[in-house]
């Protein structure tokens, strides 16, 4: 559904964003990371054609941004940072002037209006002017202008920004039910988001892509990912650690905490070796006789990956 080749901006003599590249599938939740200034939003702004870009190329389905920006603009909805309303007019009557301006009138736009308004909870301040809500409805009822056309792709700069907890969750399993449908990209700081709703993430910095995929396969770049915790009793802790050291799937033993008959500390495993190295410290504490105590495989945490990518990469 979105296709970015190449895809540059500059601001006079600064890059904003630099030769980037990726997709966006239907039935894809894409999250949008990066630390401030690494070209978050300026890619937004551009996708959604309200920047044209420096160098590059993006598609929307088969529309150019640039070429056939109606077409293109015609499939997207858009929440932007900050996102502007008309304090004077009623939610209702906001939505209703966002649905017109999408080319929907009559019963057409009334039901568009209402399954937004039903959508963001909204239907309990529908005719309260937009002055009178509080951040978290205002913050909703960009949301709700953003689905007024039903859009085939949804891009989103910080959905979740001035929302409580509980309206947090409720955005998050709006867009993990969207995203069954539809195709949707989504900036955002809050790294537990990502792991709530998404089904892939990209890590840019510097204006540039420096990790692409699930957040599984991200949380595996962190450094200690699949290194295994364990703690050993009953047997002799010096012949633990060398036997331990000497196991073909083990590269290294960090040790924490060693007492005459216990153990505590991290194996390294070889590369792509985590489940056999488990296998074979429970097979060789067994073998003696000993007490395994604990035996867990580090997961790595995705604030960590991206601290460590976005570090390196300045």
């Amino acid at each position: 559904m979105i296709t970015v080749e190449n895809l540059s901006k500059h601001f006079g003599p600064k890059v904003a964003v630099k030769n980037l590249s990726f997709e966006l599938k239907k039935g894809e939740v894409l999250g949008f990371l990066g630390p401030n200034g690494a070209g978050k939003s300026t890619t937004m702004r551009m996708i959604t054609g309200y920047l044209p870009p420096t160098a590059g190329k993006i598609t929307v389905g088969k529309a150019d941004v640039v070429d056939s920006p109606v077409e293109a603009k015609a499939k997207i909805g858009y929440l932007p940072e900050n996102a502007p309303l008309y304090s004077e007019l009623t939610v209702q009557g906001f939505l209703n002037f966002i649905g017109e301006l999408r080319g929907l009138s009559g019963a057409d736009r009334d039901k568009a209006v209402s399954r937004s308004m039903d959508l963001c909870h909204l239907q309990g301040v529908r005719h309260q002017s937009v002055d009178t809500l509080s951040k978290g409805f205002r913050h909703r009822t960009c949301f709700a202008q953003a689905l007024i056309s039903d859009p085939e792709v949804l891009v989103m700069d910080e959905p979740t920004d001035g929302l409580d907890p509980n309206q947090k969750h409720e955005v998050r399993a709006l867009i993990r039910r969207m995203g069954e449908e539809k195709a949707i990209i989504f900036s955002t700081h809050i790294l537990e988001e990502v792991e709530a709703a998404c089904s892939r993430a990209i890590i840019i910095s510097g204006g540039e892509v420096v990790a692409n995929g699930t957040p599984d396969q991200l949380k595996k770049k962190a450094k200690g990912a699949g290194q295994i915790r364990f703690q050993v009793a009953g047997i002799p802790a010096s012949a633990t650690k060398s036997d331990l050291e000497g196991l073909a799937s083990v590269s290294s033993v960090d040790v924490n905490l060693e007492e005459e008959n216990m153990l505590r500390g991290v194996v390294v495993p070889k590369e792509g070796q985590s489940a056999r190295a488990s296998e074979d410290i429970f097979k060789y504490v067994s073998s003696k006789n000993g007490l395994l105590q604990e035996l867990a495989v580090l997961e790595g945490r995705l604030d960590d990956v991206f601290r460590e990518i976005t570090e390196t990469s300045v």
